[in-house]
């Protein structure tokens, strides 16, 4: 009988102590419901463990071929750029392992049922659906492909649930941050408007939207504002990671590249077609020096 792959996860990682501790809880959680399954995972920057120590400890389980899936809401730089740049690197520090790469996990239907739940936990239940706006915030990137994959999410999630809009805004690096976000939905007419952490985990950038949320209530007290939480390790995002490794394993990956910056020729953006990727450095990475810190790599998502 031929052993599958082990499962490997990558995080973006986080500052915030309670975030990481989360993924690393998530990563156990997984463990546990696959018992014969090797599970590790890693952060590509900021908390410990950093990824290239999560592949040495698969491969001092005796591990020789992996699937890794980003623990990543939309296929952005870290996706796209410095985990396939960081899984070559370590092919080099492992000569004979082999892995595969799996895609990003949203905005598949389990996930929009789990913020339906969030929704429905932050709302007065008095409250007429119709009667209530949503804005999803997600993360923000440079990256228009991921911004877009955003505005999906908000689409699918207002599809046949019966709210009166599905507004979009970003906490970073991209427009219309929360308050104007807010602003656009007040200006809709919106009275009741419930903001939606598009993330995995808590944080630092989940805390940030509801502190913004906060303050903007306070200066328009004419609307009622609810804050939700964040998706969570809900069952539905364990039972979707091991979709997303199945898949892997398969290859049966169907990412779509129409509007990836690395390909196509985007507005503003064009310098980035054909861009060389190179690992990202994570300062807890004692062997980052060993092999290719710094090295150029073609580039490649897995397509």
């Amino acid at each position: 009988m031929t052993t599958p792959p082990a499962l490997l996860i990558a995080g973006h990682g986080t500052r915030d102590d309670a975030g990481a501790e989360a993924f690393r809880a998530f990563v156990r959680e997984l463990g546990r419901r696959r018992p014969g399954l090797p599970v590790a995972g890693g952060f590509i920057e900021l908390s410990p463990p950093p990824l290239g120590e999560a592949v040495a400890e698969l491969v001092g389980r005796g591990v020789r071929r992996f699937a890794a899936v980003p623990l990543m809401l939309v296929s952005a730089g870290h996706a796209k750029g410095d985990i396939p740049a960081a899984l070559a690197r370590e092919r080099e520090r492992h000569p004979g392992v082999t892995y595969t790469y799996g895609r990003p996990l949203g905005p598949h239907p389990a996930l929009l049922r789990v913020l339906e739940r969030r929704l429905a936990e932050a709302v007065d239940p008095s409250w007429d659906p119709a009667e209530v706006t949503v804005l999803l915030v997600g993360r923000g990137s440079t990256d228009p492909d991921a911004n877009a994959e955003v505005f999906k999410a908000a689409r699918l999630l207002w599809e046949g649930r019966g709210y009166a809009g599905v507004e979009t805004a970003f906490v970073s690096l991209a427009k219309p941050d929360v308050p104007s976000g807010l602003d656009r939905c007040a200006r809709l007419g919106a009275r009741r408007i419930v903001v939606l952490p598009y993330f995995l985990f808590t944080g630092i950038l989940p805390d940030r939207v509801r502190t913004q949320t906060e303050e903007w209530a306070a200066a328009h007290p004419d609307a009622e504002v609810r804050s939700a939480d964040v998706i969570g390790p809900e069952p539905e995002l364990l039972d979707l990671v091991l979709e997303r490794y199945e898949e892997a394993v398969k290859g049966d990956l169907r990412m779509n590249c129409d509007s990836c910056v690395y390909r196509i020729a985007l507005p503003g953006f064009e310098d980035k077609v054909g861009l060389p990727q190179q690992p990202h450095f994570h300062p807890d990475d004692d062997g980052h020096h060993h092999h290719g810190h710094g090295h150029t790599h073609s580039h490649s998502h897995a397509h």
